[in-house]
């Protein structure tokens, strides 16, 4: 049998793994097992970590009478990768490191941040592969948020930005100006990974009050103005044609940043307006009042206007022919969202705007009378209409 050789084998090959795997660590040129509480008890100073007897290190890690706390370091092929500080609990307290751990004869920082007791405070600064070109600023608050960041392309352009409500990225960045902080506002560009400008921004005291995003073209895609008491966002097509607007209110404390549309509009790809809405905006909210549609010849289509008789909501639908000519005119109670009840009379008309036909409806929604005319006006048909959806011509 051949079992016993290829078992020989397998050994054979993984007895160097099984050595290269085992950590050999000192303190001051001792030996010490930093899994044996007996070997580090009362010790101070640097433990160095290797892989084996000889091979290349792998950790460094600070001792101060028996605990590990203070600096610690790991390294890659031998080659220092991370470098930060530990407190007393194991958490991470202090300025933390971390390299490009590259074969070459430099080393350079790729990412470096700041902490309290285990929790990201302060500026946290990362660099491009090539350690010297910025990649992202991130600004931590106290608590751990993140209150402010700026983005780069390899590039070194500024590619996106979110402001705090402070500045704090100098002397690293200047977001006092960026942001709106000193004295009246600037425009920013925010460029992409190819180079193109992506971007126009135009902040005061950390908050947009203009921008503007690009296509590929150059052309505005989206844009928005805000102010203290609202805002208009738009969107554009590649074309530069407008295919939508929102407008908007602020509503509600400042400190919950509730916003109400008060107009809504979409428009045709041929830039013909073919959609809106209007609201109405109260303390209690907003409340639809007018929604219409129109034809791409530009003539209206239909429109829903909303209103309350005697405090109970009503929908008076108008819908139109295409030569702007009104085909029908009706009014529903809204009893809830999807629950309709036809109030008063329901009108149709040709496309001359000659009344064609009547349905009256009681006060349950019911309907009661129906009549039809022709061109001339004349009554064609006069039917009173009963509970049993049973007809009876009203004599003339």
């Amino acid at each position: 049998m051949r079992f016993p050789s290829l078992l020989a084998a397998a050994l054979t090959l993984a007895a160097p793994l099984a050595a290269h795997a085992i950590l050999v660590c000192d303190l001051d040129g001792q030996p010490i097992d930093p899994a044996n509480g007996h070997t580090t008890a009362h010790k101070t100073g640097m433990m160095h970590c290797r892989d084996g007897a000889g091979g290349l290190l792998q950790r460094d890690q600070e001792l101060r009478d028996g605990v590990f706390m203070g600096t610690m370091r790991y390294y890659r092929k031998g080659v220092l990768q991370s470098e930060f500080t530990v407190n007393e609990r194991g958490n991470r307290d202090g300025i933390a490191r971390e390299f490009a751990a590259t074969d070459g004869p430099t080393n350079p920082v790729l990412r470096e941040d700041s902490y309290r007791n285990g929790t990201h405070v302060g500026l946290s600064r990362t660099w491009q592969p090539d350690g010297t070109t910025p990649a992202r600023l991130t600004f931590y608050d106290d608590d751990g948020r993140e209150i402010a960041v700026a983005e780069y392309t390899a590039r070194g352009q500024l590619s996106a930005l979110r402001c705090g409500p402070r500045p704090v990225f100098a002397p690293h960045a200047d977001d006092a100006a960026w942001c709106g902080f000193k004295g009246s506002p600037q425009p920013l560009t925010l460029y992409g990974h190819d180079g193109r400008e992506r971007s126009h921004l135009v902040l005061l005291r950390g908050e947009r009050i203009r921008s503007e995003t690009l296509w590929d073209n150059g052309k505005p895609n989206e844009t928005s103005e805000r102010n203290e008491t609202g805002g208009i966002d738009r969107v554009f097509s590649p074309e530069g044609i407008k295919r939508r607007e929102v407008q908007w209110l602020r509503v509600g404390p400042p400190e919950r940043n509730r916003r109400a549309s008060t107009l809504e509009q979409e428009f045709h790809d041929s830039g013909t307006l073919v959609h809106e809405r209007r609201w109405s905006v109260t303390e209690r909210g907003s409340e639809l009042v007018l929604e219409q549609r129109w034809y791409l010849n530009g003539q209206p289509r239909e429109k829903q206007e909303f209103s309350s008789v005697d405090g109970r909501p009503v929908r008076r639908d108008t819908r139109f022919h295409d030569n702007g000519r009104v085909a029908s005119e009706a009014s529903w109670l809204l009893a809830d969202r999807y629950d309709t009840q036809p109030i008063g009379v329901h009108k149709q008309f040709d496309e001359q705007g000659r009344l064609r036909e009547e349905r009256h409806h009681d006060a349950r929604g019911k309907l009661t009378h129906e009549r039809s005319f022709d061109e001339a006006g004349q009554v064609l048909r006069d039917d009173e209409v009963f509970e049993d959806g049973s007809r009876k011509a009203v004599a003339r």
